[in-house]
């Protein structure tokens, strides 16, 4: 398939996954690639433009990042952002320098130059800036696109080469006609047509899946949350029965989560699901075990035993699908980004599995996931189910973890994603559960003493979960909550809210 791309080079902005999910928000395939990558590999990727993204190093830095300069050699369209125009202009004989002071937040440029990217655009614009250094002297061949009072370069460019540089952050919603001037670069200056769309994703995943598997067997561990699920139905659409599902019931599901999984996939798609009732053998081992660490391990370790147990009686099997998706493999690490933690699907599978590995979400962020999943025709409650641990309820009980104790988090938390649905709330907030922490207190109840059970409310907004914010939900939402579950749910006599942020707190308790 002749996919048209944008590559976006990474030189450490903490924007540049905005960059690339702008660029497909067009219906542009974009990807994002270490500022190491060398021409050639551009070249093969059949690229219709580059864009630079910002950063935070000075380009005189002893350690600053750099590109291959035979880059330039190659005859695409370059759009430089922040640090990148900077780059850009230091390596074409430009002048960079430190700026008097720091300019972060709003600014307001003023457009002198009629370039495509500005080409209709508003003289002056609201833009985000973000930097320490400035370019002070534009490259031969380059012209002033726009200044604004702290920047006398704000915009530059070689319309002749299709070298742009911006010294605002287009990608960011607070510049008010960023989208626009991205938009410009991608399709009058790219010449991109904005053919991506997530039909012609489902046919080039199912060929190539097709090609890959040939007529052998397929294993995939499903787990009932989105990536897995959209990794099966996906992978079950190109091959059909050549895959075989194992879902493991370890008794740390949600209420009604294990009968969802096996209706959807078992019935309506068709789909050969092996399910594992293990939810014994996960309580024994967890018996007596309250540190919460300890707790991750022994539920990661056991998943894995119950997995290979059943792998082992399957023949054939040569390939395995897991739903890594792109924030994996950026956050697994480009040469430029710290890397933030390893991932580890369905908790983390053997590595002495001898599978070949079918990752058919591995270029999609979390929403194409979902965009995908709905594509496809998988219900609404998986598609847009909330992020859950890989522990599961063994992580939402405070201490050691007991049927009793799993039954009061199931059944509180089945009632606040109930009422909050109802207030119309599911869709604005982030995450939403229930705790049970590991106290009780007194309370009265039809005129008798109570020692029972707290239950915490844990709700937050965000984007990325990297920060949250504790979700406002109104108190009368709040206190219809609070009143069924004390009412309904047997040994709780308070119900408590969390109103902290992360950070400093983190989101789930555990």
């Amino acid at each position: 398939m002749n996919q048209e791309m944008i590559v976006v080079l990474d030189f450490g902005s903490q924007y540049n996954q905005l960059i690339t999910r702008r660029i497909r928000e067009f219906g542009v395939y974009s990807e994002l690639h270490p500022h190491t990558i060398r021409a050639e590999e551009i070249r093969a990727l059949n690229a219709k433009g580059i864009i630079f993204s910002g950063g935070p190093n000075s380009v005189y830095d002893e350690q600053a990042f750099t590109c291959d300069p035979a880059i330039f050699e190659l005859g695409l369209p370059i759009l430089g952002i922040c640090y990148g125009m900077q780059l850009m202009a230091h390596h074409l004989g430009g002048k960079v320098e430190k700026a008097s002071h720091r300019e972060y937040g709003k600014a307001l440029i003023q457009v002198k130059h009629d370039s495509l990217l500005f080409h209709g655009l508003p003289d002056e614009q609201v833009v985000w800036m973000s930097h320490g250094d400035l370019v002070t002297a534009p490259p031969d061949g380059f012209v002033v696109d726009a200044t604004s009072p702290s920047c006398p370069i704000a915009a530059m460019s070689d319309e002749r080469r299709k070298w742009y540089g911006v010294q605002f952050h287009p990608e960011v919603r607070h510049s008010v006609y960023g989208n626009d001037l991205l938009k410009k670069f991608v399709f009058d200056v790219c010449g991109c047509r904005g053919d991506w769309t997530m039909e012609n994703f489902i046919d080039e995943q199912v060929r190539r899946i097709r090609e890959q598997v040939g007529e052998k067997r397929v294993l995939c561990a499903l787990s009932g949350g989105v990536d897995s699920s959209v990794a099966a139905v996906l992978v079950h659409r190109a091959i059909g029965d050549q895959l075989t599902c194992i879902f493991v019931d370890h008794g740390l599901l949600r209420k009604g989560e294990a009968e969802s999984v096996m209706k959807t996939f078992r019935e309506q798609f068709q789909m050969n699901v092996i399910k594992v009732d293990a939810k014994d053998r996960f309580l024994a081992k967890l018996k007596g075990v309250t540190d919460p660490e300890q707790k991750r391990k022994i539920i990661g370790n056991e998943f894995i035993y119950v997995f290979d147990d059943e792998a082992a009686k399957l023949e054939g099997i040569e390939f395995l699908v897991q739903g890594t998706l792109y924030t994996d493999i950026i956050e697994s690490g480009t040469a430029t980004a710290q890397t933030i933690k390893s991932h580890h699907n369905v908790g983390g599978l053997p590595e002495d599995m001898k599978f070949e590995l079918i990752e058919p979400l591995n270029t999609l962020f979390k929403d194409e996931v979902r965009a995908l999943g709905t594509q496809l025709g998988i219900p609404d409650e998986i598609v847009w189910r909330q992020p859950f641990p890989g522990p599961g309820l063994g992580i939402r009980v405070l201490g050691e973890v007991t049927e009793e104790k799993l039954e009061i988090v199931r059944e509180s938390d089945a009632i606040l994603r109930e009422e909050v649905k109802k207030a119309g709330l599911d869709r604005d907030i982030w995450q939403y559960f229930t705790v049970l922490p590991d106290i009780r207190s007194v309370g009265v109840m039809g005129d008798a003493r109570t020692y029972d059970y707290t239950v915490a409310i844990r709700a937050v907004t965000s984007i990325d979960g990297m920060t949250a914010d504790w979700a406002r939900i109104p108190w009368d939402v709040l206190e219809r909550i609070s009143t069924r579950i004390v009412n309904e749910v047997p040994h709780v006599n308070r119900v408590v809210y969390d109103i902290t942020s992360k950070p400093p707190a983190t989101i789930e308790w555990e």
